[in-house]
C-alpha cells in the first residue's frame, strides 16, 4: 500500500475509533496521519511476522495522546487484524487511548504524559551506536510538547554524543490542547533553537508525501542528530476541523461524524 492510500486510512479509522469509544484528540490524529504513513509505508524497516526483529528500526510516539492513528497504521501494515480497531478506547481492550505497548506488537513504549518520548529514544540510538547496530530511531514530538524541559535535555545528549542514528518529527501544527502554541509558550525561532542545540535540521511540508519521504529516509549528512520539522495542520482533511483548538478534546458524533466521514471520503 502506497502512503497516499494509507494515509487517508488511519484518518478514516481513526475517525471512527474516536467516535464509537468515546475518546478524543482527533485533530491531532489528522495533523500527523501523512507523516505516520510515509514511515510505515516506505521508511521504516520492519517484519510484521517478527516484531521484536533486532535490526528493525524504532518508532515512538511521544504525543502518545494520538495513539489511534498509530493503532491504524500498525493495523494496515499487518501487526494484528484491522477489525481489533474497533475495541478501542472500550473496557477491557488494550487499545487504550493514550498509545500503549502492552499485548500490542508494534508498539516499542507506552506514551501519554508528554515529554518522555524524546529521552527514550535517545537512549535507544545511544545503545545501538555503543552496539554498532544500523537501525535508527525515531520519534514523533507534537509542538506544544516542546514546552517540557525532559526534551531540551535530550536534544542536549543527543548532540553530544553524536546521534546520527536519531531522527526527531515535530509534528508542528502551532495549536496546543487549549491555544495556539504561540499564545501557551512561544517555540520561535524554532529552527533557530535545534540548530543552536547542534541538530542537523530539515523543514518540510508535512502533508507532502515526497517531501517527507525524502527528508525521513535520508542518513544524517553530518553524523548529528536529525531533527524534521514537519509544518502541519492540525484537523487536515475534515475543513471544519482544521486550524481549531475545538477539536483536541472534542468527539464527533451524529451529523458533525457523517460530514467528516463524507469529507474524508472523498479526499
Amino acid at each position: 500500500m502506497d502512503s497516499i492510500e494509507l494515509a487517508r486510512r488511519i484518518r478514516k479509522h481513526a475517525l471512527r475509533m474516536t467516535s464509537q469509544g468515546g475518546s478524543s484528540h482527533i485533530g491531532a490524529v489528522l495533523s500527523m496521519a501523512d507523516i505516520v504513513a510515509v514511515l510505515y509505508a516506505h521508511v521504516l524497516d520492519y517484519k510484521t511476522d517478527e516484531p521484536r526483529w533486532a535490526n528493525r528500526d524504532r518508532f515512538i510516539l511521544s504525543k502518545g495522546h494520538a495513539g489511534a492513528g498509530i493503532y491504524a497504521a500498525l493495523a494496515e501494515s499487518g501487526f494484528f487484524p484491522v477489525e481489533k480497531l474497533d475495541t478501542h478506547y472500550r473496557d477491557g481492550s488494550l487499545l487504550s487511548g493514550h498509545v500503549s505497548h502492552k499485548g500490542i506488537p508494534g508498539v516499542e513504549f507506552s506514551t501519554g504524559s508528554l515529554g518522555h518520548g524524546l529521552p527514550v529514544g535517545a537512549g535507544m540510538a545511544f545503545g545501538a551506536k555503543l552496539d554498532e547496530r544500523a537501525h535508527r530511531v525515531y520519534v514523533l514530538l507534537s509542538d506544544g510538547e516542546c514546552d517540557e524541559g525532559s526534551n531540551w535535555e535530550a536534544i542536549l545528549f543527543a548532540a553530544h554524543h553524536q546521534l546520527g542514528n536519531l531522527v526527531a518529527v515535530v509534528d508542528y501544527n502551532k495549536i496546543q490542547s487549549l491555544a495556539p502554541v504561540a499564545d501557551t509558550i512561544a517555540l520561535e525561532p524554532f529552527v533557530d533553537k535545534w540548530r543552536a542545540f547542534n541538530w542537523e535540521v530539515r523543514e518540510v511540508d508535512g502533508h507532502d508525501h515526497a517531501q517527507l519521504r525524502a527528508v525521513l529516509d535520508a542518513p544524517s549528512e553530518s553524523g548529528k542528530p536529525v531533527c524534521v520539522l514537519a509544518h502541519t495542520t492540525k484537523g487536515k482533511g475534515v475543513s471544519f476541523m482544521e486550524n481549531t483548538v475545538l477539536w483536541h478534546y472534542r468527539t464527533a458524533k451524529g451529523d458533525e461524524y457523517d460530514r467528516a466521514l463524507a469529507e474524508l471520503e472523498r479526499s
